[in-house]
């Protein structure tokens, strides 16, 4: 914080200006400040020694007013602290930046930004750290047009030549992408250290540049461990997990210590793999290096091992954390949700509430998801009509896609699709793409083909909205429909995203795609396939040529089935693990209705677990059946 650096304590609080005020007393001042110093924490305290101070005639003091406002800010109380303020007679710099700093903590970054400018008609002159708060306000709002009218300010006060305000216009400008700006200032720094670089390297990875950002990385001389975090958790956010996993590796072999938020965008990373063995020995890794375990670690291991199919023991780990935040019950309201627990995650989400936490936005699309899961209707619609009535919370789209879904999967589609037309915010494709897998479901062309009409209009579409649009046109064996979607999304260069699977065999994750060819293993694989498709057809299984939804004949269709990616991974894990192993396989897009009655069946027959993470959510496959009871 920029106000940790201004005079804080009686001794050297001679630093601040002199005051225009009608008291100056010394003793007044420093009883005053003692007082203060008592209670810091207590918001009613505060107030108290404010009123003795308005009694007094002390208020006007600088001193005394700098520590009432450092404190009023620093209880989050802004609108004591703006009050306070603005009765303030000739504030100086101080007292500027204080509350410049209080507005960007509470998140009223124009109220910063314009504090700033009411500084200079002020004809009060701004220092670094006035400046420093200021940028920190336009790099939160991205405000870069208000952002160069400060620069300009800095460029006529000679503060150019400030480490923290060129640092802080290096991230400003590479936040909202001007990377030519931020390039100029960095190269007008004089030292170009590893925190210089390390600022511009993570506006590279915010703008998607990562062959640019990890260049930079390359060019480090010295890299610290912020520097290392950095380039990892920039890897894992724009999907490079393997490479973010090999990195670590890289930075373990070089001596540097890891702290607790390298760990964090590691289980990240192995979050969004599936990597489950690989996210367990980072655990252990963790206790072994004396990590911490707070609520911002807890939050990440949870989500970890529900991401990775073991929700037991995310629950174990919940159940640990003694102090538990609106994170710690998001991230286990989340998982519980994923892995069709859906009475345990609105039974957690009242508990919640009992224990007086303020659930936000992501609460809610964990509770709704769950009830959309449990196609408990009636509980779904309780809770969303509470959102705003009873916590305050403000529904967005996310929340109006869960009611979409919710009703959808129980087939009141006429219903779902009058709620798009009521709500408060423009429907998203997935939103749409859900209705329409619902229509596609449940055979109903009439609200389907409405639906289809929005979808195809919609001015932001993702390749696999464009494969559902045309899968809901194939199924109803409008192939010249489902053509012209695909047409249309080759010309507007869109790539199909292809269905991949994988798994993890001794710390090592094994992808597969539909009918590969490419893994070393692949004749003990089709081998394994064969035998397994001849087992499950004794078992009563039959192909549903249906869901292969394509142009071509009965026999080609149930080819293209037998050869589905999840079916290759599963037969990897039955060849390279011990018998009755749980195997657990991921898979970046929904399980198909053909698969899934399939994995039942192998589940039965050779005895073993087999969890299935697709895009929506778990399914744990034993003993024939499936968690979700074909509810899906």
């Amino acid at each position: 914080m920029i106000i940790s650096t201004v005079p804080t304590t009686t001794a050297n609080l001679h630093h601040l200006s002199t005051p225009h005020s009608n008291s100056n007393d010394p003793h007044l001042r420093r009883t005053l400040i003692s007082l203060l110093d008592k209670n810091r924490k207590n918001l009613k305290h505060v107030e108290s020694v404010h009123a003795q101070a308005i009694k007094t005639r002390t208020s006007q003091d600088p001193f005394v007013a700098f520590e009432l406002l450092r404190l009023y800010c620093k209880l989050n109380s802004i609108h004591h602290a703006a009050k306070l303020f603005h009765c303030t007679q000739n504030p100086n710099v101080y007292l500027y930046t204080t509350l410049i700093d209080g507005f960007v903590s509470f998140g009223s970054y124009n109220d910063a930004i314009d504090l700033f400018c009411q500084m200079g008609h002020d004809l009060v002159m701004a220092d670094n750290y006035a400046v420093t708060a200021v940028l920190k306000a336009c790099v939160l709002q991205r405000a870069l047009g208000r952002a160069r009218e400060v620069h300009g300010l800095v460029l006529k006060y000679g503060l150019c030549s400030d480490r923290s305000i060129a640092l802080k216009l290096v991230e400003l400008y590479g936040k909202c992408g001007v990377l030519e700006d931020a390039w100029k200032v960095l190269g007008e720094m004089p030292e170009r250290d590893v925190v210089a670089c390390t600022v511009m390297m993570v506006s590279l990875f915010d703008c998607g540049m990562v062959g640019e950002a990890i260049g930079v990385f390359n060019e480090m001389g010295t890299r610290d461990t912020v520097c290392w975090t950095a380039v990892i958790d920039g890897l894992v956010r724009n999907g490079e997990f393997s490479k973010g996993l090999e990195m670590f590796r890289e930075m373990q072999v070089t001596g540097v210590e890891p702290n607790e938020v390298t760990f964090v965008c590691l289980l990240s990373a192995c979050s969004q793999l599936g990597a489950l063995e690989l996210g367990q020995w980072i655990h252990a890794y963790m206790r072994k290096c004396g990590i911490e375990v707070n609520r911002f670690v807890a939050g990440a291991l949870i989500n970890m091992y529900s991401r990775c199919g073991d929700i037991d023991e995310a629950q174990d780990l919940f159940d640990g954390v003694r102090v538990k935040d609106v994170s710690t019950y998001n991230s286990m309201i989340g998982g519980l949700a994923l892995h069709g627990k859906s009475i345990e995650a609105v039974e957690l989400f009242r508990k919640m509430l009992d224990e007086r936490v303020r659930p936000n936005g992501i609460t809610f699309v964990g509770v709704l998801n769950a009830c959309s899961h449990g196609g408990l209707v009636d509980l779904g619609c309780e809770i969303f009509q509470s959102m705003e009535t009873v916590h305050g919370v403000e529904p967005e789209v996310e929340h109006y896609g869960c009611m979409v879904d919710i009703l959808g999967r129980v087939g009141r589609l006429e219903e779902a699709f009058d709620f798009i037309g009521r709500m408060g915010a423009q429907a998203d494709d997935k939103m749409l793409c859900s209705l329409l897998s619902a229509c596609k479901t449940r055979r109903n062309i009439e609200i389907g083909e409405k639906v289809a009409k929005l979808l195809s209009e919609h001015s932001r579409i993702d390749s696999g909205s464009f494969i559902m649009l045309s899968n809901f046109y194939a199924s109803l064996g409008k192939w010249e429909h489902a053509a012209e979607v695909r047409e249309k999304m080759e010309k507007g260069g869109i790539i199909k995203e292809p269905g991949c699977s994988s798994i993890e065999i001794n710390n090592a994750i094994h992808e597969f795609l539909s009918g590969d060819l490419r893994h070393p293993e692949r004749k003990r694989i089709y081998k394994k396939l064969e035998e397994l498709n001849y087992l499950t057809k004794l078992e009563g299984y039959s192909p549903a040529t249906e869901v292969a939804l394509h142009d071509i004949d009965d026999k080609q269709k149930e080819l293209a089935l037998a050869v589905h990616s999840e079916r290759l991974a599963i037969c990897y894990g039955l060849i390279s693990t011990v018998a009755y192993t749980t195997l657990r396989i991921g898979k970046n897009l929904r399980i198909c209705d053909d698969c899934h009655a399939m994995i039942k069946l192998v589940a039965k027959i050779t005895r073993r677990k087999i969890v299935v993470r697709d895009r929506n959510r778990f399914h744990h496959f034993e003993n024939g059946e499936c968690s979700c009871r074909d509810y899906w």
